[in-house]
């Protein structure tokens, strides 16, 4: 590893350091935070009991005092079917109540919530839950479990409360342990960053995943350490949502650029009132300016903000602010209190691989020997460049991965499912640039023989890997793949020399 340069905190850097200190780890810490989420569900319980904390679109609605019953009841009937203090719950249902009860249920007994990407197929699904060494399963067709209703009181700040999957350049996902005080520093980043206000204004509308840190960290547990109500919606359905802003009186929403360039489309054809809109999130994958510039005069009672983060950092590293949004839409902005950055230089001081460390960012991967963290920095895997004013721009990425419309794809994941289907000798997975999901999956395929059938290969691979993983542009080509003399693939040539032709869907 060279050298790295530290990045020093510019003025012009909006997030302030008031009420923060260097804990004697040396990493930067919030001078007041509940110690667990366990606090902050019974004590939210406490003071407004009343106020709805969850509601499904289409299903149930639960105050506060309701969740709290409810999850601890759920609570109950995991430790009476022999759960403990560190034991791993597998969360396998849909965006919904259910999923939220079994994530408070499960921190209520003192277990692990496992975050279970509803879109794996079932041997990817198979692989997290033993990876994990989840004994329970809680399943999408099975009753929650019921019993006298528990809360586990001796959790501490530095205790594991979740683990969520993120994709590797191994091809296989890593678990990433999320300790209490982690969740809780995103959340209070989420307010400072932002300026959230809490309470029963905070209505936050949940289009992501809620196996995703944006939709659970950054808007659910956000919203319960503010007090706030998070909106669930299940699945995505445009006219849903546009419904949704304006009957459940939503204050804050976070997605994807590819969702909000739909969800414009649409409100183009079906005028909606918006109005009660404030606060606008997005990240994932690039936005063009233009699009930033059609969000703000179509919300026009909204701020804008662009936050980058990563599984391995509980959600936020940094924030774009408003003022910035559209004349930077390039930038993912200005590193958010508790975080110190550095780059590892690759070409002058102001351009290189990102580092970070944190009370977010996280020791080790879950049952890895060795550490995710090099002399107390993780390597974030993306190259960026920094300006004078201290904003960060995203210019490459050092791992190879994929970002489809704010899903991380492992090229090594989909070249290993692409060689391992008879005749197909050998493969490269690239990103496809794409307007609306920022990019597509692209695969160049050299066959074993003549007798090469397309359409019979991806089918067969969409068997072994998530749907949004498949290939949906390919490539063939007689002639072996470019390496370097060492082996390594020279992807640059694929990206830059192959007509992709039309998609394949």
């Amino acid at each position: 590893m060279s050298p790295i340069r530290e990045l020093s905190r510019t003025a012009e850097n909006p997030f302030g350091l008031d009420g923060t200190h260097r804990a004697p780890s040396g990493l930067r810490v919030y001078d007041d935070l509940p110690a667990t989420l366990v606090d902050v569900l019974t004590d939210r319980a406490a003071r407004g009991p009343r106020t709805e904390a969850v509601v499904e679109v289409g299903g149930e609605r639960l105050d506060y005092a309701t969740l709290l019953e409810r999850a601890s009841r759920v609570a109950g009937g995991l430790v009476a079917a022999g759960v403990k203090p560190g034991d791993r719950v597998a969360l396998r249902q849909p965006a919904g109540v259910d999923w939220v009860l079994g994530f408070w249920g499960t921190v209520l007994a003192g277990g692990i919530a496992v975050a279970v990407n509803t879109r794996f197929t079932e041997p990817e699904i198979a692989y997290v839950v033993a990876d994990a060494g989840a004994d329970v399963v809680l399943g999408p067709d099975a009753p929650l479990p019921d019993g006298e209703p528990y809360v586990h009181s001796t959790a501490g700040a530095d205790d594991v409360a979740a683990i969520f999957y993120t994709s590797g350049t191994t091809g296989h996902p890593k678990g990433v342990p999320t300790t209490h005080q982690a969740f809780l520093s995103n959340a209070e980043t989420m307010r400072r960053t932002l300026g959230i206000e809490g309470g029963a204004g905070l209505r936050t509308l949940i289009s992501v995943p809620l196996f995703h840190v944006t939709g659970c960290n950054s808007q659910l547990l956000t919203a319960a350490y503010l007090g706030g109500t998070s909106v669930i919606l299940p699945a995505l359905d445009l006219d849903r949502a546009l419904a949704t802003l304006t009957e459940e009186r939503i204050s804050f929403m976070v997605t994807v650029p590819a969702v909000y360039n739909l969800l414009l489309r649409r409100l183009a054809e079906c005028p909606t009132d918006v109005s009660g809109v404030t606060l606008i999130g997005y990240g994932g994958a690039p936005i063009a300016a233009g699009l930033v510039k059609a969000l703000r005069e179509t919300f026009t009672s909204a701020r804008v903000f662009n936050g980058f983060g990563m599984t391995e950092t509980a959600s936020l590293i940094s924030v774009l602010p408003d003022r910035d949004a559209e004349d930077h839409a390039d930038s993912i902005g200005f590193a958010v209190p508790l975080v110190d950055l550095a780059l590892d230089p690759i070409d002058g001081p102001d351009h290189g691989e990102l580092l970070v460390r944190g009370p977010n960012v996280l020791g080790d991967y879950w049952g890895r020997a060795a550490s995710a963290l090099t002399d107390g920095w993780f390597r974030t895997g993306d190259v960026v460049t920094v300006d004078a004013a201290g904003r960060l721009r995203i210019v490459d990425r050092a791992k190879d991965m994929i970002n489809r419309g704010g899903e991380n794809i492992a090229s090594v994941e989909v070249e290993a499912a692409l060689v391992d289907t008879p005749g197909v000798l050998e493969a490269a997975v690239v990103g496809i640039p794409d307007e609306v999901m920022g990019e597509k999956v692209g695969a160049v395929i050299v066959p074993a023989d003549d007798d090469f059938d397309v359409a019979s290969v991806i089918s067969q691979v969409a068997e072994r890997i998530a749907d949004y993983k498949v290939p949906q542009f390919v490539s063939v080509r007689r002639e072996p793949l470019p390496r370097n003399a060492g082996g390594k693939l020279l992807k640059r040539q694929l990206r830059e020399g192959v007509d992709w032709g039309r998609p394949l869907r």
